[in-house]
């Protein structure tokens, strides 16, 4: 499909784009939406290759609806944002004359749990033209709130991430509640929602602890409500046993892997970092001569050193060189900011665009920080590495289920193999404790591997 009748990259197309975040802007959609509202409507034109969006039937939108609903990653407010920003496109920027009849409420209630799967009934009069329903028209009632939640999660120096993620079990929980008030509910309702989660739902046993987390901190914190003794059937925590994949193995995988991904798949292998640990690597936190790598903000808020492997000094060297020609470029252009913590920010207004507080991973593009509203260059996306994994998984013939914290387990694993101290893989792995680390010698002479099978000896 293409952006219009101009077609991909030319001016016209920009000038569509242009124009569709103009119409958003008008209908006072918020800024930091706007990329994501292109980006579904990208979506969609990438899942119907080969036709116009002005020749888009409502077939076609119901199709691609369907299939969104299947995609289990996608979270309620996700589904319905995708349903809002191609509503937008197709009614308000392009005034398609079927809009109009189209289910998009429907749709929209469909995916947040509130009205039934099957569609309108074939024949039936046509539904009457529809007002678009915004997400901010539907937790109105928790504006206010919102305002405090936030406030105290930012006073707390909490994650941006754990800002969003609590928020969105704060809505979910509204939902269930019927779009009543969470300071008018009592426990017994927490309780319900929980009970729902576990038995209903079948969530694991961490995303029921994450909701539980959110809506202890909304009541205890913000509405300053003791919700103790609560008495709810909790999710089973499964007891696995962690993939890890031999030395050949990763090997294979390294191999069949180029450029940036290849570098970043090696360190954490070299190194044992978590994902995220390498993607907000910083330019300062390599030291060449200490042949080590600083992680800041680890896990639980703390600071570790972890080996730097030697064999990617030279690719670290290069990757360097890469940065600083970027910064520099990005400097010309009136920006070259980086993201800093916002205390350190304030206290060191000159350090966001010093070479030292680059990001060592860099994104292709700048972005808008949703937070400041200012441009900047972030990092590296995390589910670029996360795909460049998985697809050299497959291009290797591993039959593993790979991903990049595989490549952390194989590092601990493969040091106790090599007759490491354990206490020193948990300093460099960040556990808190040691019985955490543990579960790594299952490769030792204590497992599976280590049990002559029965079969053997017939």
């Amino acid at each position: 499909m293409r952006k219009d009748d101009a077609g991909r990259g030319s001016r016209s197309s920009s000038a569509f784009w242009s124009d569709y975040l103009a119409y958003l802007e008008s209908r006072r959609v918020p800024a930091n939406s706007l990329v994501w509202y292109r980006r579904h409507v990208e979506r969609f034109i990438a899942a119907n290759r080969g036709t116009r969006l002005r020749d888009t039937s409502a077939g076609q939108l119901d199709r691609y609806f369907t299939r969104l609903e299947r995609q289990d990653h996608l979270q309620d407010w996700q589904l319905v944002q995708a349903v809002d920003a191609l509503q937008r496109m197709f009614c308000g920027h392009l005034k398609l004359a079927w809009c109009a009849e189209f289910g998009w409420v429907r749709w929209k209630l469909r995916f947040r749990g509130v009205a039934p799967a099957a569609p309108e009934p074939a024949g039936s009069a046509p539904p009457a033209p529809v007002e678009f329903v915004d997400m901010a028209e539907v937790y109105a009632p928790l504006a206010p709130l919102r305002k405090r939640f936030i406030a105290e999660i930012r006073v707390r120096g909490m994650a941006r991430r754990t800002e969003q993620s609590y928020w969105e079990w704060v809505e979910r929980f509204f939902r269930f509640c019927g779009h009543r008030h969470p300071d008018s509910l009592e426990t017994i309702t927490i309780q319900k929602f929980l009970h729902h989660l576990a038995v209903e739902r079948k969530v694991s046993a961490s995303t029921q602890s994450l909701a539980l987390n959110a809506l202890v901190f909304l009541y205890r914190e913000v509405l300053e409500r003791s919700i103790d003794d609560l008495n709810f059937t909790r999710a089973k925590k499964p007891k696995r046993l962690p993939v890890v994949l031999s030395r050949d193995e990763v090997n294979g995988l390294l191999g069949a892997m180029r450029g940036t991904h290849a570098l970043m798949a090696g360190l954490l292998y070299g190194s044992g970092m978590r994902l995220m640990e390498c993607v907000r690597l910083r330019v300062q936190d390599l030291d060449f001569d200490y042949r080590q790598i600083t992680v800041r903000n680890g896990k639980g808020n703390k600071d570790r050193a972890v080996p730097m492997p030697q064999r990617y000094r030279e690719a670290l060297q290069r990757q360097l060189d890469l940065v600083r020609r970027l910064h520099a470029q990005d400097l010309a252009a009136g920006l070259g900011e980086a993201w800093l913590p916002e205390a350190l920010g304030r206290k060191f207004s000159s350090a966001a665009k010093s070479l030292n507080w680059q990001y060592l991973f860099p994104a292709a593009r700048t972005s808008l920080d949703p937070r400041s509203g200012r441009i900047r260059r972030h990092h590296l996306h995390e589910t670029t590495l996360q795909k460049a994994v998985r697809e050299a998984a497959a291009d290797a013939g591993i039959r593993k289920r790979v991903t990049p914290h595989t490549l952390r387990h194989s590092f601990a694993t493969h040091l106790i193999e090599a007759g490491r101290d354990i206490r020193t893989v948990q300093e460099l792995l960040g556990h808190s404790k040691v019985e955490t680390t543990s579960i790594y010698t299952h490769v030792l002479q204590q497992g599976a591997g280590a049990v002559s099978s029965p079969a053997d000896s017939l």
